[in-house]
């Protein structure tokens, strides 16, 4: 059925736990309902927006760490690309950082 897809354990991993955060958010929002606040982001959030916002940025870090790999382990002289679970680590610890303090 996914055959059309390569589906790798760091690939798998990241859709769960984003899977995860959703349905946890979900019944965070039912039990508390959230209040706009202002962080560190230039505007006034609820939990939802700071969630959304760190989606995107946790996607963009991945991204950018799988177009410079290569390049990376060129720089570090490396003998294979570094791996992706360093940028799936990265973006979790920015996805918690924009959650609460954002």
């Amino acid at each position: 059925m996914l055959d059309w897809m390569v589906w790798t354990l760091p690939t798998a991993v990241f859709f769960i736990c984003i899977g995860l955060m959703l349905a946890g958010m979900t019944v965070w929002e039912l039990r508390r309902p959230t209040t706009l606040r202002k962080g560190f982001l230039p505007i006034a959030t609820t939990r939802g927006d700071r969630l959304f916002i760190g989606l995107l940025i946790a996607a963009y870090i991945n991204l950018g760490f799988l177009g410079l790999s290569e390049k990376l382990a060129e720089w570090l002289g490396l003998e294979q690309e570094p791996s992706v679970w360093i940028s799936f680590v990265v973006s979790m610890l920015v996805l918690a950082l924009i959650l609460r303090k954002g």
